[in-house]
């Protein structure tokens, strides 16, 4: 099983995201408690999460309630899991997006994840995305405040570019673990940060690796490199896809979202899946 770190903590290689299993079209608790479960059998020691994982406007963090549960009725060791989750993303319930990076708001958003996810502490909170109304500074200031206050013990930024990595690295120092940001086949524009993450020593952590939820499924239609590759060596697309991307940089962990458990398992498989370099410049040029 491949590891890579966050920071000071090793965490397997791929990781699971949680958003499938609470936003539109999401199935029953049964399900989503299996497929939980199913990545911890698997080996999976990493779970992203947020507060606004939810459908309802009066759910919020229902990802996050999700997530505990399913750990603490998991019949095996889950200790040395790392849930990640994040702050500062809004889903008002009519299924749009907004965000508040107000200090304060980011600040009590926290002690609502902390109560939901049943912990001291938090593992690795991250700013879900900048707000144009608020200083970037200003809000990475709370996660400093988080920090020092014992409430998270890693920090880390979603949806960054490259200079506002380096303005948070500038205020959160070796506490700035990770970036999470939108990195795909068919959405490469986070390169830049993920050349600046390997630089830095920062895990990348792609959102949506396999193209989003509704996408996924036909990577290979869409990209046939993919499929053939995947065909050569008898397995998903999918897999490629993920192999390809642990490939680009030792800081590279995607976290796949997924709804079941053959789909995790799945995912995965692809940390022992080893592309050749033909076939990686086959996908780069995909």
């Amino acid at each position: 099983m491949q590891t890579r770190r966050i920071g000071d903590r090793a965490v397997s290689a791929i990781g699971l995201g949680g958003m499938p299993m609470s936003i539109e079209g999401r199935p029953d608790e049964q399900r989503s408690v299996a497929t939980i479960h199913a990545a911890l059998d698997a080996g999976v020691t990493l779970i992203d999460t947020a507060d606004a994982y939810h459908r309802e406007a009066d759910e919020v963090g229902h990802n996050e309630t999700l997530i505990a549960r399913a750990l603490a009725s998991y019949g095996g060791d889950s200790s040395g899991v790392l849930v990640a989750t994040k702050g500062g993303h809004l889903r008002p319930g009519d299924g749009s997006w907004t965000q508040n990076g107000d200090p304060g708001y980011l600040k009590q958003a926290c002690e609502g994840s902390l109560k939901r996810l049943g912990v001291e502490a938090i593992g690795l909170y991250q700013f879900h995305r900048p707000d144009p109304r608020v200083p970037f500074a200003d809000s990475v200031g709370a996660l400093r405040e988080l920090l020092d206050e014992g409430k998270i013990v890693r920090a880390g930024l979603s949806n960054a570019n490259a200079e506002q990595i380096r303005q948070a690295l500038e205020i959160l120092g070796e506490d700035l673990v990770s970036v999470q940001n939108q990195f795909s086949p068919s959405f490469r524009s986070s390169e830049p940060e993920l050349e600046l993450c390997a630089e830095l020593g920062l895990a990348f952590l792609p959102w949506s690796p396999l193209g989003g939820i509704t996408s996924a499924a036909g990577l290979g239609d869409r990209f046939a490199a993919y499929a053939e590759i995947g065909e050569a060596h008898a397995v998903s697309p999918q897999q490629v896809c993920l192999a390809w991307m642990l490939a680009k940089a030792p800081v590279v962990i995607p976290i796949p979202g997924s709804s079941r458990p053959e789909t995790i398992r799945d995912s995965v498989a692809a940390e022992s899946l080893e592309l050749s370099a033909e076939e990686i410049g086959r996908l780069n040029a995909a």
